[in-house]
This record gives structure tokens, C-alpha cells and sequence, in this order.
């Protein structure tokens, strides 16, 4: 039997072997690891709804877009979307972004946790700009959404709401109500549009860590994969318009949420399997992105892949991620950087990427040359 220490270390053999659907026990769950499949569940949320007591990231910080549907789901996500277009994207961060790049960069000392030095300092500045929360270190948000982040994952092994988890929403309840008076933020604008204190917090919530782990993962991820297949990398310093598509390539083999919950609202048959009213259905976008049906050689990192762009990292649907341009556009920058620097090299006892919900490396330990 499949156990939760396989998914998190190495789920694909497993998602592999029951595409397009199948049972997994320990979690209690219907695993759907077919790209067809994940998106007929992501695109019917009126048969496969997050609106459930047992959807994890609400136990954790309440209602907000991510854990509802219909017409609330409209009310709480609309006041957020308009700043996250991608010509808004490009008009508002990409200066911001090369410069906070460039900060993080200058500061580097060898070897580096590009992990901790980059990828995380990057995504909590970014976030916090895009929000406009109230000032706060990067090592104080890092810590909030570390305990937030472990809760939430926790909550979908089987466990309850950790104490710590409990605790850190608390600080950043109190840290972003602060921020509503502000007449120019996000925050600020989303409460004047009519949600109320806690429903601007859980929904500030979920963005900033969505936003700290999708663009934390997506960097760490990407360069694991071209540093530990050193002919793509190679492919990617001789000719650099490669990047892109190799961040997408990234996305397809590892996207940084691995997974997202759904609950059946009524009896239904998916790929010849029975489904029943109340059940959990979860829809596994890293089985969707290794889909043989889809893609060539699935398994494969190829910097070159012609459809890379076609995998599911960022959901389908009304669940769709709001920041998908904001952090490939962290994420290309941050990569552009760091493949300046000569010779770079990841130490022989950095971790590969782990995690049942949120999956990459621990740490991106390297050097260089210089």
C-alpha cells in the first residue's frame, strides 16, 4: 500500500500507476493524476466544489477564495484580480522586481542557500508590495507562512491544525488588519469593496502565501532541474531565450503545489470509478503535468519540450491563480541572475524536492567561481 512518506518523497511512480484515477488510502482520497481528467474536476465546481468544513487551507485561516464557490467565491476573489492582469503585472513590478533581484543578488555570499537568500526574501518583498501590507522583515513573514504552510499540509495528512500554524495566522490577522487604513493598498481596496476585517485577512492570507510559495518553489525547482541536468543547462547558457521555456518545463515536472482538494457534491462516475456525494477528490497537478497521453518522454527534463507550456501548475478554472504572471515574472528574473554567475554549481548534499502539498528543495546549496 502507498504510504504518505512515498507521495511526499517521491509521488510519481505512485500517480503513474493509477492514472487516470484511483484510491489512495491514507489519505482517504480519490488521487486524479490524468491532465484530461484534473480538468474536467478543476472546471466543475458545482460537482467538484472547495466549499467543504475538511478543505485544509480554511481550518487554517477561514473562508476566503481559495476554499469557496459561486457567487462568494466572485464576492471575495473580484477586488483582488484587476492589480494581477499581466499587463498590470508588467506595468506595476517589473521594475520593483529587477531591482529587489539585484539587491538580493549583491548581497550573495559563497556558498549560498539560494533558497533562503533568494527565493524566499524575494517572494515575501514582492507580495508584500503587490498587497500593500505594513512593513515587515522578511524573516518574520518567512516564519508566519513556515508554520502556516507545515499547519495547512499537516491538515491534509490527517492531522489537526498545529498550534504554531494557530499562532502565526493570529500575528498575521493582526499585521494585515493594520494595513486596511491604508488608503492606497490592495488590502485597503478589498475592504472598501465590502469584505469585512477577517474576510480581507484570510484572502490577504492566501495570496501572500500562495504568492511566497508559488514563486519560492517555482525558483528553487527550476534551478534544481537545470543544475542537476547539466546538458539542459548548458542548452540554456549557450542560447538564454531557452529560459522561459525552461521555467515551464520546471512547472510541468514539479509544479510547487503539487496537489489541490475538491469534494463531490453528488454521485458521479469519473473513468469508470464511482464517486460518492461527500467524497474527496484530489486532483493531483504534478500526475496532470507527467501525463504520457500529453507529453513525450514525461519524466524527462527537456528545456526544448514544444507543448512545456500545456501543464496545469497554476489550476484551471474558476480556481485559476490570480498571481500565475507576477510569478513567472519573479521567477524568470531571479533565474536570469543567478545564471550569470561562472561556473555556478549545486553542493553534492543539496536536497532534492520534497513535500505532499507543496513540493522543492529544502535548500539550494552552490557555488561559483569568483
Amino acid at each position: 500500500m502507498v504510504t504518505v512518506e512515498q507521495l511526499e518523497t517521491d509521488p510519481h511512480p505512485t500517480l503513474a500507476a493509477i492514472r487516470p484515477i484511483g484510491w489512495i488510502e491514507p489519505l482517504n482520497t480519490w488521487m486524479v493524476t490524468s491532465r484530461a481528467l484534473v480538468m474536467n474536476v478543476l472546471r466543475d465546481p458545482e460537482t467538484f466544489t472547495v466549499d467543504d468544513p475538511r478543505f485544509s487551507t480554511a481550518q487554517v485561516v477561514g473562508p476566503s477564495m481559495l476554499s469557496l464557490d459561486g457567487a462568494t467565491h466572485k464576492a471575495h476573489r473580484d477586488p483582488f484580480e484587476s492589480p494581477f492582469t499581466l499587463a498590470e503585472t508588467r506595468r506595476r513590478f517589473v521594475g520593483p522586481v529587477q531591482q529587489t533581484v539585484d539587491e538580493l543578488m549583491a548581497a550573495l555570499e559563497q556558498p549560498a542557500d539560494l533558497r533562503t537568500a533568494l527565493a524566499g526574501p524575494l517572494s515575501v518583498a514582492v507580495v508584500a508590495l503587490s498587497l500593500g501590507l505594513p512593513p515587515a522583515s522578511a524573516a518574520t513573514v518567512l516564519d508566519w507562512y513556515t508554520a502556516i504552510s507545515t499547519s495547512v499540509s499537516g491538515v491534509s495528512a490527517g492531522h489537526p491544525v498545529t498550534a504554531e500554524g494557530a499562532a502565526a495566522f493570529a500575528e498575521l490577522h493582526k499585521h494585515v488588519a493594520a494595513g486596511i487604513d491604508s488608503s492606497d493598498s490592495l488590502i485597503a481596496a478589498a475592504a472598501h469593496a465590502g469584505l469585512g476585517v477577517d474576510e480581507v485577512v484570510a484572502n490577504a492570507a492566501v495570496l501572500m502565501f500562495g504568492g511566497i510559495e508559488t514563486t519560492e518553489g517555482m525558483i528553487t525547482n527550476a534551478l534544481w532541474h537545470l543544475l542537476t541536468n547539466r546538458d539542459q543547462l548548458d542548452l540554456v547558457l549557450a542560447d538564454p531565450t531557452l529560459l522561459p521555456n525552461a521555467m515551464e518545463e520546471s512547472l510541468r515536472l514539479e509544479p510547487a503545489a503539487a496537489v489541490v482538494d475538491r469534494y463531490a457534491t453528488r454521485d458521479i462516475e469519473l473513468a469508470g470509478v464511482e464517486i460518492r456525494r461527500g467524497d474527496m477528490v484530489t486532483v493531483s497537478l504534478a500526475g496532470a503535468g507527467r501525463d504520457p497521453e500529453m507529453f513525450e518522454s514525461p519524466d524527462r527534463f527537456d528545456v526544448r519540450r514544444p507543448n512545456a507550456r500545456r501543464h496545469l501548475a497554476f489550476a484551471s478554472g474558476p480556481h485559476i491563480c490570480l498571481g500565475m504572471h507576477l510569478t513567472r515574472l519573479e521567477t524568470l528574473t531571479a533565474l536570469e541572475a543567478v545564471l550569470q554567475l561562472p561556473g555556478l554549481r549545486l553542493a553534492a548534499d543539496s536536497p532534492a524536492p520534497r513535500g505532499l502539498v507543496f513540493r522543492k528543495p529544502s535548500a539550494l546549496r552552490v557555488s561559483w567561481d569568483g
